[in-house]
């Protein structure tokens, strides 16, 4: 959850220890001490695959997202598609994803999360419910993945008018999209959690800009029991620079005063 409890045990003399302090951590958080051993990869790509999955058997992957962008193991930033992905690699990846995911009888939306290094992949888990970055996803193809969840959980098949994925060719990426998540933080203080009552919100606009979360936030006031993550700033343009000029345009037009961000 989140990279909360991860150790990296670079000798056999740190096993003992790095295991304590994992199995300490997760039983805090989460109320389970249950600790997995997994080959360390050192440089590597966080690739995920976005699947859709219907009562009557049928799956589809929506293409893919980089979320090589991280803190502290948490996603800070994610890619739809992934630049400079291997052609080869990416079609494993869907081959892969679909293998399982008709393996296991998956249905609804659905995430299947790899760690890529070089040409192979690594598989690392499945989360079975839309995620945060999601947006980016919807964005390149047009599909709302909100919509469709409901839907064929309703029974609807992917190919049927209600939900419209009538065949996996059909699903194709256009453009690209990147998403910034914007949180309470403070970059002075080490991105801790920053709590308080925001004084003054001002949100960027524009063709080619989505927000997911934020308005009149003005007078909100932020707790430290919750999710740092105040808004999603999404960006979408015909190529990946289009889209992250896009991005740092509004990123410096956020005025946010209260809380440090």
């Amino acid at each position: 959850g989140g990279g909360r409890g991860m150790r990296v045990v670079e000798s056999a003399g740190e096993l003992v220890p790095s295991l304590r302090q994992a199995r300490s951590e997760a039983m805090a958080a989460f109320g389970s001490a249950v600790v997995f051993l997994e080959k360390y990869l050192s440089k590597v790509r966080h690739i995920e695959v976005q699947v859709l999955g219907d009562l009557a058997g049928n799956v589809v992957h929506l293409h893919e997202r980089d979320c090589s962008v991280q803190r502290r193991h948490q996603k800070v930033v994610e890619i739809a598609p992934a630049p400079n992905l291997d052609d080869g690699v990416r079609q494993r990846l869907f081959d892969d994803t679909l293998k399982l995911a008709r393996a296991v009888g998956y249905h609804n939306a659905g995430t299947f999360e790899y760690l890529v290094a070089d040409d192979r992949h690594y598989f690392i888990e499945v989360n079975p419910r839309l995620q945060v970055e999601h947006t980016v996803t919807e964005q390149v193809t047009g599909i709302d993945l909100v919509q469709a969840q409901i839907r064929v959980e309703q029974g609807f098949e992917l190919a049927s008018p209600e939900v419209g994925i009538y065949s996996q060719s059909a699903v194709r990426p256009r453009g690209f999209a990147i998403q910034c998540r914007i949180t309470t933080e403070d970059p002075a203080n080490d991105f801790l959690p920053d709590t308080g009552t925001i004084l003054a919100y001002r949100a960027p606009g524009g063709f080619g800009l989505r927000l997911d979360g934020g308005d009149g936030l003005a007078g909100t006031k932020v707790q430290g029991h919750y999710d740092s993550l105040l808004v999603k700033c999404i960006t979408f343009g015909p190529t990946l620079a289009h889209a992250a000029q896009k991005g740092l345009r509004a990123l410096r037009e956020f005025r946010i005063r209260g809380v440090k961000t």
